[in-house]
């Protein structure tokens, strides 16, 4: 027996309706998503920018101090330890940066799980 047309396209008006509506959530998942991350790399950025200053600072006023105080003895000792320990130091920062860098986070995974499943939902 064949489906008179009024239910076919009202069947058919519902479908359209319930991907749209799916399509909705997920714009709107990936946009918390997007927003979130946004403001997680804005503190990260402020936060390291201060540590880097203040570490600088501090470290670098060490330096002078030791150096300072072993001026009369050995001059060059402890500013060729320093920079020694700077360089290395840096080259270390270096590393993990491009580590980090390279691993990365999955942006929008959550959004990409959903749309997994619901591709999944809609095949079943």
């Amino acid at each position: 027996m064949p489906v008179p047309p009024t239910r076919l396209s009202a069947s058919l008006k519902g479908l359209t309706a319930t991907v749209l509506e799916l399509l909705q959530l997920r714009l709107e998942l990936l946009s918390v998503e997007a927003q979130e991350e946004v403001i997680r790399v804005g503190g990260l950025l402020v936060y390291g920018a201060v540590a880097v200053a203040f570490l600088s600072l501090g470290l670098g006023f060490l330096a002078m101090l030791i150096t300072v105080a072993l001026w009369d003895t050995h001059r060059l000792l402890p500013l060729a330890a320093f920079a020694g320990v700077f360089i290395g130091l840096g080259g270390v920062a270096a590393w993990l940066a491009r580590e980090r860098l390279r691993s990365g986070t999955r942006l929008f995974s959550a959004t990409v799980e959903e749309l997994k499943q619901d591709r999944e939902e809609l095949r079943s």
